[in-house]
């Protein structure tokens, strides 16, 4: 497993924007696809954005579409979510995740399974 740890997370003014980093100790594979998610208690955890690198497949939950942006610094190990226009029902604990040697497949929106390394979590709460 790969070891990575999430930060960045803290309170956001509604309408303002966060970014999360995911710094890995390794990617041991050519092709890996990163996850973010978040989980608020009593509730399942859910997919927010996927992304593969390198390639260019990036997935979305409807819920972020078009105010949250995932990416990759493969030089850097490190990996980001950009949080734009949050809203209050963003604030959520945070996680990401890696499926190691795969690119990403939107069914992994709802399928976490085979994410197999995953970091502590980064809470992100909003005011408004």
């Amino acid at each position: 497993q790969v070891h990575l740890v999430a930060s960045g997370g803290g309170s956001v003014q509604s309408g303002g924007s966060l970014r999360l980093s995911c710094a890995a100790s390794s990617f041991r594979h050519y092709k890996n696809c990163m996850g973010w998610f978040r989980q608020i208690p009593g509730k399942e955890r859910e997919a927010v954005a996927l992304t593969e690198f390198p390639g260019s497949g990036i997935y979305y939950a409807n819920s972020v579409k078009g105010r949250f942006s995932a990416s990759v610094d493969n030089a850097k190990s490190t990996g980001y979510l950009q949080m734009a226009k949050v809203k209050p029902e963003d604030a959520s604990m945070y996680y990401c995740a890696l499926v190691e040697d795969s690119w990403c497949y939107e069914r992994r929106l709802t399928d976490l399974s085979e994410f197999t390394s995953w970091s502590e979590g980064t809470q992100v709460t909003v005011s408004s």
